[in-house]
């Protein structure tokens, strides 16, 4: 990966805006369209700096959403604080892992993943309004969007630390952002409105991405591949503004139906890659 071109310098802004936007309006960060972009670009590249220029990308785009979100008054802090924490050990661990598997077995759990993710947003076009609102608790949660309504609703703060490792280890390991894990989560487990899961979850994947970024920066895995990276998250912070602005005007049922399907189809990609 050490040769960079001036073609390079032009189109890397462009996807980073491209992954951004589509990741912030599902909430997942961005990150599982693009790894699966740069396996195909770089074939030679290790695994650790794939997902090491994946998550600067997730981390920023994730950021500039959050600063958005909080003027908005999006954000479950109490949850997104609660899970923050427990994100740091498992993301320093997924990390680490990153940089021991091999190019084929990343690309086959990457693979698997994103069957799996395309399975959850098919699931979610059809489901995740059903889900709303059931609980047996009284509200421990209110909080009262800027220009929106007012949201009450109970969240099991034990559950939800339970959660936030997982999540944190899948978005340090591949680089795709833990929203494949917090997303559904956060949805049909814990229960939050639907207007707060995914600013939640993207101010949750700034703590695991920051974390899974330090310990590659420690490590030396991040040596190569910054330029890339930088590019990359120039065009992701100006997306995620466009995503968190098409989020509430597109017709999300019939996105995440092509999404998931896009999604199987590079997983089958990647799997046959891998093995």
């Amino acid at each position: 990966m050490s040769d960079f071109s001036f073609l390079s310098f032009l189109l890397l802004p462009s996807l980073g805006l491209a992954v951004a936007s589509l990741g912030t309006m599902v909430g997942l960060g961005g990150g599982f369209i693009l790894v699966p972009i740069l396996l195909f670009v770089y074939p030679d590249a290790p695994p650790s700096i794939i997902s090491s220029i994946s998550l600067t990308v997730v981390f920023l785009n994730a950021s500039s959403a959050t600063l958005s979100n909080l003027r908005a008054r999006r954000i479950d802090m109490k949850t997104a604080g609660l899970m923050a924490i427990g994100t740091v050990p498992t993301a320093i661990l997924g990390a680490i892992v990153a940089g021991r598997v091999s190019r084929d077995h990343f690309e086959l759990f990457m693979g698997i993943m994103l069957i799996l993710g395309a399975i959850y947003v098919l699931w979610r076009s059809a489901k995740a309004a059903a889900f709303m609102g059931r609980t047996d608790h009284q509200p421990n949660r209110e909080i009262h969007e800027r220009r929106g309504p007012m949201h009450q609703f109970y969240v099991n703060t034990l559950m939800a630390g339970f959660i936030s490792p997982i999540g944190a280890f899948i978005s340090s390991f591949f680089g795709i952002g833990g929203g494949v894990v917090n997303v559904p989560a956060l949805t049909f487990i814990l229960k939050i409105p639907s207007r707060l899961v995914a600013p939640t979850n993207l101010m949750i994947l700034t703590f695991s991405s920051s974390s899974g970024l330090i310990t590659r920066i420690i490590s030396g895995d991040y040596s190569e591949g910054w330029r890339r990276a930088g590019l990359l998250g120039l065009g992701a912070l100006i997306g995620a503004q466009i995503g968190i602005y098409f989020s509430t005007r597109v017709n999300q049922r019939v996105f995440l139906i092509i999404l998931a399907f896009s999604m199987a189809l590079v997983g089958v990609r990647q799997i046959i890659a891998g093995i």
